[in-house]
């Protein structure tokens, strides 16, 4: 293969030239390789040609270093940079910093009082890149209504940062306040229950108890009962014992203790639920009295469920105490579930455990099935999230049944409601009412179904039956109330703007949630329900001034000079779907500069969603705004496929991954460059996952679009993912729709392996030309790093311009503090250099 040598072109002096010449490429590759005995810090895969700009120098350097070469000291740079890179990696971390210093709001909490005034509690969280951490701050705040309808938030004067604090979870009149420290090692796990004023009790659970309490967001349950005296939660089974060895071998009676005279085995390897549950043990549910600090194990719970978001049934007066809660089966094997909303769960209700000797006798006279735990929802497959009414009169529920029967990892929800008994015998055999079915494909304006993925533990207004949940409207997120006896459902947040919104909490009637869009920074909002006399409702919004989102005066600054909307894209090309919802347009996001520029366009980023099941929103995002402030605009493509438009046009991408998502990628780039919004000189794709999949196909089968390409865990190669990945039921489900379920199998035939490598956009290397940055989680479950580097291992072969960026510690998300700045970094410095 060609290659740029060094050659003299000059007998008689030493000025040195580069010549392109068809010497071995390999010769040319530089290959940087950092290793210890443990894993880098960073790898580096770097086959970057020597820069132009040393071409376009002349050498001058080279030529007075050769003549003198004590003249000039040779700089050694760090790994991966260059002498032309190193200035843009400082500028552009600087500002990336700024981005980044951004705080997020967590969750938040409204405790009411007597006299009008409340009393606000938010848990914020700030990455410390230097600490590879984030940090965790408590910020109180004093809410007043005034007279005029108005609500004014007196803010503490800083936060204060709580270290260590795996979750806190306030009781149900907000007088006391559970916090959970988890263990970093073998030791116990803490509880602690704080009053206003100080900590009443600290009670701490051995291993040998269980493990970890799950707070995770999906696993994670934490309930108190409503006289605050026991709380229920997740947590990991504890672990069992393992064979120890010492000396002389194998040492019966083998225990959990450590023993410094001898070693443990590994014992036998289990399941566990895939991409970021790595170590894990089985989820399992328990009781803690906050009196005495006794623990129970919940009984009556089959062994092969995994239990998690567990709530307290209402209780009734002489009447045994009862917990719902979501099972998850398996039998086989546990498929990873973060995610993926189209594994099977089940509503059950147990009976809660005693905490005294007396209601402990009660239970003896109790036949051994009515210890078991009752399944609530028999007549369908996907039931999670259960909340009860404040009457304690029905539970109401999510449903992905949709996603079970495709096989799609997400699509639209459902919302139900069963009626409730006090007597369990009968509770399992009560019809499920359907509150917000499927919507298969809406007319425009009107509601698309119901995206939700959590739910406020309580979600309810005052008259009981209405709930306030946040769900995707096509490229936005808004707030919803759902009348759960009538299923009338509105969309509250206002709908002359493109902004997205997420739900923080309630303050009685009101609604305390944050705003924010592409490029407006988040923003508070505090929501009024305004009663008009024809029953037609309205909310009244107004704007918190918080100390939270605060950013710097250059990010603000840069975020007022640009604008976004969002683009309807018809679709182009005939198409074999028949539903009415795979031909309607698709959308997509664009951020560009305010200034009108007339004989140029700034260079265009197009990102790509993973999934392919979900959404790129409106609201504001630290990294893209970073990209938009390097002057790219953004073309943000929510292709069909993409959540927030409906069941037809969601499942219409099912079987037709790398040509419907390819060809509607085109599509929109086509639609940007037709409007003169984008040159079609100045084009880079970035995407993750799913995206990275569309990323690494464009520039496979589009090679002459792009000037430059980074994916971050991209799916590269389908045959080899299928067999490594904690999701192989996805390879199927999306190589041949909604057959792939049946098709599904550990060994796949060589008829499976085929299709799945022509779906590939490795089978698309040969004419790939564009310069690519792979950005690899090594501790990646969903997409193993595996994938990426035989990608880049074929950049080589075919001397393509190629980087390779491996984070040790890091899973597919890529989220670590500094794994997440240095991966947007070197996409800054990599767009850049190809660019601009």
């Amino acid at each position: 293969m060609a290659a740029w040598k060094m050659v003299r072109i000059s007998p008689n002096n030493w000025n040195w030239r580069y010549h392109w010449s068809s010497q071995s490429l390999q010769d040319s590759l530089r290959l940087h390789y950092y290793h210890s005995t443990h894993f880098p810090s960073t790898l580096i895969l770097n086959s970057i040609i020597t820069p132009i700009s040393l071409i376009t120098k002349g050498f001058s350097t080279v030529s007075s270093a050769m003549e003198n070469p004590k003249a000039t000291a040779h700089k050694e740079f760090p790994l991966g940079l260059d002498e032309s890179t190193e200035e843009e990696y400082a500028f552009q971390s600087k500002l990336l910093q700024q981005f980044t210093n951004i705080s997020n709001i967590d969750k938040a909490w409204i405790f009411n009082s007597d006299n009008g005034v409340s009393q606000g509690m938010f848990s914020i969280s700030q990455p410390d890149v230097l600490a590879n951490k984030r940090r965790k701050f408590i910020l109180s705040s004093t809410i007043s209504k005034e007279s005029n309808g108005s609500v004014r938030f007196q803010w503490a004067p800083f936060p204060i940062e709580i270290s260590g604090v795996s979750i806190m979870v306030p009781s149900p009149s907000g007088s006391k306040l559970l916090v959970v420290r988890n263990p970093e090692s073998e030791g116990p796990c803490r509880f602690e229950i704080w009053s206003q004023s100080h900590v009443e009790k600290e009670f701490h659970v051995a291993q040998s108890v269980h493990g970890s309490v799950y707070t995770d967001g999906w696993f994670e349950g934490i309930s108190w009962n409503s006289d605050e005296t026991s709380i229920a939660y997740v947590a990991e089974e504890p672990t069992p014992a393992k064979p120890a060895f010492n000396g002389l071998g194998y040492r019966k009676g083998a225990s959990t203790d450590k023993d410094t005279g001898s070693w443990k085995g590994q014992g036998d390897w289990e399941e566990e639920w895939g991409e970021t549950y790595a170590g894990k043990r089985q989820p399992a549910l328990f009781v803690i009295n906050i009196t005495s600090g006794e623990v129970q194990a919940v009984k009556g719970i089959d062994k092969s469920l995994s239990v998690g978001q567990v709530v307290w049934a209402p209780s009734t007066e002489g009447l045994e105490q009862y917990l719902v809660f979501v099972g998850w089966s398996f039998v086989t094997r546990k498929l990873g579930i973060k995610y993926c909303y189209n594994r099977p769960c089940t509503l059950y209700a147990v009976k809660a455990p005693h905490h005294n000797e007396s209601q402990a006798n009660k239970t003896d006279v109790h036949s051994t099935e009515d210890v078991q735990a009752l399944n609530l929802t028999r007549t369908i497959n996907s039931a999670f999230f259960p909340r009860f009414s404040p009457d304690g009169k029905f539970l109401v529920f999510l449903s992905a049944r949709s996603s079970v029967d495709s096989g799609a990892h997400s699509a639209t929800n459902s919302l139900h409601r069963i009626d409730w008994s006090s007597e369990m015998k009968t509770s399992q055999s009560r019809k499920v009412y359907d509150v917000l079915p499927v919507v298969m494909c809406a007319e425009d304006g009107y509601f698309p179904g119901l995206y939700c993925f959590s739910i406020l533990s309580s979600p309810w207004l005052s008259d009981g039956y209405t709930m306030i949940i946040s769900s995707i409207w096509n490229s936005s997120q808004v707030l919803l109330s759902v009348n759960v006896l009538s299923g009338e459902v509105f969309c509250i947040t206002p709908t002359d703007s493109n902004f997205s919104w997420s739900l923080l909490t309630l303050d009685g009637n009101n609604i305390l949630a944050v705003s924010s869009s592409s490029v407006d920074v988040p923003q508070v909002k505090y929501g009024v329900l305004v009663e008009k006399e024809n029953d037609n409702n309205e909310w009244s919004w107004s704007d918190v001034s918080d100390p939270i989102f605060k950013c710097s005066d250059e990010v603000r600054s840069l975020m007022s000079s640009l604008k976004f909307n969002v683009m309807k894209i018809p679709v182009k090309g005939a198409s074999v779907s028949p539903t009415t919802g795979a031909h309607k347009p698709y959308e997509t996001i664009f951020v560009s500069s305010k200034a009108k520029k007339s004989d140029t366009c700034d260079p265009l980023i197009v990102i790509l969603h993973g999934g392919p099941h979900s959404t790129s929103l409106t609201s504001f995002s630290k990294s893209l705004a970073f990209l938009s402030a390097l002057g790219y605009s953004l073309l943000i493509v929510n292709y069909r496929g993409s959540l927030g438009f409906g069941e037809e046009a969601l499942q219409s991408l099912l079987g037709k991954i790398g040509s419907q998502d390819v060809n509607d990628v085109l599509n929109a780039i086509d639609h940007v460059i037709n409007l003169g919004l984008a040159s079609p000189s100045k084009i880079a794709v970035l995407g993750g996952s799913h995206g990275g999949f569309l990323t690494t196909h464009l520039i496979g089968q589009a090679p002459e679009k792009f000037v430059a390409a980074a994916a971050r865990n991209p799916v590269c190669n389908l045959a080899l993912m299928v067999g490594t990945s904690d999701i192989p039921d996805w390879c199927y489900a999306e190589t041949y729709g909604t057959m792939g379920s049946e098709r599904f199998t550990e060994a796949p035939s060589a008829e499976d392996l085929t299709q799945f490598y022509s779906k590939s956009p490795i089978s698309h290397i040969s004419k790939v030309k564009t310069p690519t940055l792979l950005l690899l989680g090594a501790q990646d479950l969903r997409v193993p790093v595996t994938n990426g580097l035989q990608y880049a291992r074929a950049l080589r072969e075919k001397g393509v311009q190629h980087k390779v960026i491996v984070f040790p510690n890091d899973v597919h998300g890529i989220e670590r503090p500094q794994s997440d700045f240095e991966s947007f970094l070197n996409i800054g410095v990599w767009f850049n250099k190809y660019c601009k």
